[in-house]
């Protein structure tokens, strides 16, 4: 009976407990990972029945199929959501601009600015959409962003402006144009603005938030997102496959290196990986593999530099067609691709002419060791006779006249330890 009433004590005070507000920070372009992260952290904020959940922005956009599954999230939550585009200085553009018009409550620091959310895309060949697509595409976003804007009553000129037109907004604008509900300079703005208010929700429930004294929780990434988040990087991915095509390649020209082998292979391994996040153009992909061939084919081919220069062009090429994306932050800048290239392709150029003059080098040892070693005739071969060569007295027969004393090169090793000699 006793441990029964401290059971019900410990339910009622665990009931009597303040709910938390639950805060999420997203750096980062929107992509698989931000999505994951913040999709099961209001999916956790729900389920422990959180007050609020409050996501901080600062991102150049992104992926559009990771930006819905966010709102999807968004709008279904039990929670309500604020977005704050925080701090100065920082940006919710493009897909970043939706996911906060989709929230319950709009903010901005001082200093910052959003919008810019015209749809763009790239084709598989690196050229940009037809004028068709391109409209229909528009014409899409422009129909999205209209509802979310409706649903939570803020201006939805302002918004599809931002779609059709690329407009992007301060925070003064927004706030006067009734985009936004108020510029915040610290999180505990929104809190105390927000404590005491009626909200609508997006099913149009009408829902009253209770906020004062509750403790604010971060929820950071977990250490796979982190490490994921990290990978992702579009240069940190490209130069992983770099570094792994360059490990491979030396140890299947070196068989027994290992090292170079077992760093290539996990490289790469990392680099498809990051590939799974990122949008990967595999024409992109097939041209730095060309590239590689031409470098080869370079050695053993009279090109005069056409093979290389091929490669190169290839090389750079692919390597800007590689990560098919609209957002600069998810594709390798140029100023990184070029150093990268020329650097790889002299690695490249410099370790298949090392293989082939290995290959090309004469035998040091053996019946081919001694052709070509010189010597000097012991006695006179007329054909036959004796010669010192290679620290050694050996039988030879000479394919013409040769005196005592006169210098000899071994042409070829005959049957029965017996060589065969051209004067000098």
């Amino acid at each position: 009976m006793r441990i029964l009433s401290v059971l019900v004590s410990l339910v009622l005070l665990a009931g009597l407990a303040p709910a938390e507000i639950v805060k999420i920070r997203v750096d980062a372009p929107i992509h698989p990972i931000t999505s994951e992260y913040i999709v099961q952290t209001i999916d956790e904020a729900d389920r422990e029945g959180a007050a609020l959940v409050l996501l901080i922005l600062n991102t150049p956009g992104g992926l559009d199929t990771s930006m819905r599954e966010i709102i999807e999230s968004v709008v279904n939550a039990r929670t309500p959501i604020a977005a704050y585009v925080a701090p100065s200085g920082a940006r919710s553009a493009s897909a970043g601009f939706f996911i906060a018009i989709a929230c319950d409550i709009f903010a901005m620091a001082p200093g910052t600015n959003t919008g810019a959310a015209h749809p763009v895309g790239i084709s598989i060949t690196g050229q940009s959409m037809d004028k068709t697509m391109e409209d229909k595409v528009t014409h899409d976003a422009a129909a999205y962003i209209k509802t979310l804007a409706e649903k939570r009553g803020r201006n939805v000129r302002m918004a599809e402006d931002a779609v059709r037109l690329s407009l992007s907004y301060t925070e003064k604008e927004a706030l006067e144009g009734g985009l936004i509900d108020l510029v915040a300079v610290t999180e505990s703005d929104i809190i105390g603005w927000s404590d005491g208010r009626a909200i609508r929700r997006f099913d149009g429930r009408v829902e009253t938030l209770s906020l004062g004294g509750q403790p604010v929780i971060e929820r950071p990434m977990t250490f796979r997102q982190r490490f994921l988040l990290t990978i992702s990087n579009p240069n940190l991915a490209y130069i992983l496959l770099m570094i792994g095509l360059l490990g491979l390649y030396f140890e299947f020209s070196n068989p027994g290196a290992i090292l170079p082998g077992i760093l290539g292979g996990l490289s790469l391994l990392l680099a498809v990986f990051s590939f799974q996040i990122l949008p990967i153009n595999y024409v992109g992909l097939l041209l730095i593999l060309l590239a590689i061939i031409l470098f080869i084919l370079e050695v053993k081919v009279t090109s005069y530099g056409m093979l290389s220069v091929g490669g190169i062009a290839a090389m750079i090429i692919g390597s800007l067609m590689l990560i098919d994306s609209p957002v600069p932050e998810l594709r390798p800048s140029l100023g990184f691709v070029i150093p990268v290239v020329l650097a790889f392709a002299l690695i490249v150029v410099f370790l298949v002419t090392l293989v082939v003059r290995a290959h090309a080098r004469r035998s040091a040892s053996g019946r081919e060791g001694m052709v070509g070693d010189r010597g000097r005739a012991r006695t006179d071969l007329s054909p036959s006779g004796k010669v010192f060569v290679h620290g050694e007295l050996w039988e030879a027969e000479a394919d013409g006249p040769v005196r005592a004393g006169e210098d000899v090169e071994v042409l070829e090793v005959l049957e029965g330890l017996k060589i065969k000699v051209k004067k000098i």
